[in-house]
């Protein structure tokens, strides 16, 4: 009872932060504070790629040298972010093949470690781009929100449909739990919640189906984030990536749906949306 009541007040701590930072700064200090959430994401990530302490530190550094950079150069770079989304959805479907190689008795080598550090390099600086590029479209918090209440939504479906009628597993070795019924209750909650929400509260212009497919995009990738880092987690024997969140983990433990989802929630979106 102790830790659910720990995980229920970090919740409570969470959710409306989350909500703050999305919907009250400016454009300019919400890149900064995306770039300190996933710089924490990145310092984290240096456990799940079994990195040693100066790969550790030249991962760091080099993950703030290329926020860095995007930040002064985004008056540049956001009119012609597509080009940057396209390749980093496909470099996440490459990293997603890497879930196949997972043994339970594999101990991480040099290989592991190299892939993790590019991983890692990719994961968070393609989510910065589709979180930035997101929040300073026309309505950008409110089709942030949209972003987040997919992936929200995508996971309760997923819990209570896998639950109540999971019996397919999906990647047993990596996550027991989640089942094939959990996938596809997760992609039915979230298209109603994007609906509800793009319809009849914010009052999204997007269409019915872009709208589903962006949803049903966005949902598969989320649960793919999410096993990406179970992924790593399981490799390296790491039950939270940190402990920055009481009776939650660590940014990546809670955000690690976020990281895959963003760029192509954000790509669906400026190819679907307009």
């Amino acid at each position: 009872m102790t830790v659910l009541r720990t995980r229920i007040f970090t919740a409570l701590i969470i959710v409306p932060a989350t909500l703050a930072g999305v919907f009250l700064p400016p454009s300019w200090l919400f890149q900064i504070l995306i770039s300190i959430l996933l710089l924490t994401g990145c310092w984290e990530f240096r456990r799940l790629a079994a990195l040693p302490a100066a790969a550790g530190w030249a991962l760091q550094l080099l993950q703030t040298a290329v926020i860095a950079s995007l930040i002064y150069f985004w008056p540049s770079i956001k009119t012609e972010v597509s080009w940057l989304l396209a390749p980093g959805c496909l470099l996440w479907l490459l990293m997603f093949g890497r879930m196949r190689t997972f043994r339970n008795d594999a101990a991480p080598g040099s290989r592991y470690r190299y892939l993790g550090f590019l991983s890692a390099l990719a994961s968070i600086t393609f989510c910065w781009i589709a979180l930035a590029w997101l929040h300073d479209q026309p309505n950008g918090p409110f089709v942030l929100f949209l972003l987040l209440l997919v992936i929200w939504a995508s996971d309760v479906g997923a819990y209570f449909a896998g639950k109540q009628f999971g019996r397919h597993k999906l990647a047993p070795v990596i996550s027991p739990k989640k089942t094939w019924e959990g996938v596809y209750g997760g992609i039915a909650l979230a298209m109603a919640a994007a609906f509800l929400w793009s319809e009849f509260i914010a009052g999204l212009d997007i269409r019915v189906i872009p709208l589903l497919a962006i949803t049903t995009a966005t949902s598969l990738a989320s649960i793919g984030g999410d096993l990406f880092i179970s992924f790593h987690k399981r490799t390296v024997g790491l039950k939270d990536t940190g402990t920055i969140f009481p009776g939650h983990g660590g940014i990546l433990d809670r955000y690690d749906s976020l990281l895959a989802g963003a760029p192509f929630f954000a790509l669906a979106y400026g190819v679907l949306a307009p």
